[in-house]
């Protein structure tokens, strides 16, 4: 059953991919301006009406959009993710350059925040209708409510007044080069990331901790003197895990494409600034492109989440 269900799930994820990539190209068709004004600007107003037309014709922009769909998707299904405009650097050494960032910021906010939400969450069920049951619920709506950019400004606003740290004023540190210097340049935004993340885990690790502690089998290990945190963690804890291992895993893939904002206030040059500055280029290729590998990448944690859940629990039938 596992191999059928496989297939199935990688057939929606192809159906997926394919609508995102659809929705994509069309929006940036929305937008004003094009490949043309990303790279003359306000000197493309001194171009004749022959060498416009010569310039769409070689972007390709003079076809009909189901042609410049179909053509663009090809080229992607064959490993050719276009040319940057304005860079001429092929737009998948741009993917590789800043997928390592955007990947390294995601593992360690999903740390942070599923470590931090996991132990609050069973420190907040553990006593309900305590101070510290009202103290972790508190901290969980503040999470949830203080957007990820406010968070992001204040820190840096407290960085830079307190200790003159200004993150535009080195360059990115790659990890195997200078892994210090990097973790120090990652560790803030994964912090104001991992904040909201350890939120949304620790409500859903209370609601399902305390609903696995009014079971049965929860009340005949505790009648049967087993030490209160061994029952804790290992029974209660295992039970409740698929609802975190749930909220982890789309937490994390809204973290490969959702840190456009954090990213940029950071200077990070990871996926979501190269999204941004391709919005604001006009790069067709680089934007869709990028959306659609986000997309990918989303999909095959989902995937993989789903299947996780049989290996915590043997019950789910992936059938």
């Amino acid at each position: 059953m596992t191999g059928r269900y496989l297939l199935r799930r990688l057939l929606d994820a192809v159906l997926t991919l394919f609508g995102v990539a659809l929705v994509i190209f069309l929006v940036l068709r929305v937008i004003p301006g094009d490949e043309i004004t990303a790279r003359f600007g306000i000197e493309g107003g001194a171009l004749t009406d022959a060498q416009i037309e010569s310039l769409r014709s070689y972007y390709g922009l003079d076809q009909p959009l189901p042609v410049q769909f179909f053509s663009w998707l090809g080229s992607v299904l064959s490993g050719n993710f276009g040319v940057s405009v304005t860079s001429g650097n092929a737009v998948s050494e741009l993917i590789l350059s800043a997928l390592p960032v955007t990947i390294e910021l995601a593992i360690l906010a999903s740390i942070i925040g599923t470590a931090l939400g996991v132990v609050l969450g069973v420190f907040s069920a553990a006593r309900p209708n305590s101070v510290a049951d009202t103290a972790a619920q508190g901290f969980g709506l503040l999470g949830l409510g203080i957007p990820n950019f406010v968070l992001a400004a204040a820190v840096v606003a407290v960085l830079s007044a307190q200790f003159g740290y200004f993150p535009s004023a080195a360059g990115y540190a790659p990890f195997f080069e200078a892994p210090l210097v990097n973790l120090q340049q990652q560790l803030y935004p994964a912090l104001v990331l991992g904040i909201g993340l350890a939120a949304a885990t620790m409500r859903t690790t209370r609601s399902a901790y305390l609903e696995e502690a009014s079971r049965d089998y929860v009340r005949s290990a505790k009648g049967k003197g087993l030490a209160p945190r061994r029952v804790r963690w290992r029974h209660i804890m295992h039970n409740a895990s698929i609802p975190i291992v749930t909220i982890s895993g789309i937490q994390f893939g809204y973290l490969l494409g959702g840190t456009v904002i954090v990213e940029q206030i950071f200077a990070l040059p990871g996926l979501g600034r190269l999204v941004l500055t391709g919005i604001e280029q006009r790069e067709y290729a680089v934007v869709q492109s990028v959306i659609v590998v986000i997309a990918a990448m989303f999909v095959l944690v989902n995937l993989a989440v789903d299947l996780l859940y049989a290996r915590i629990d043997p019950r789910v039938n992936l059938s």
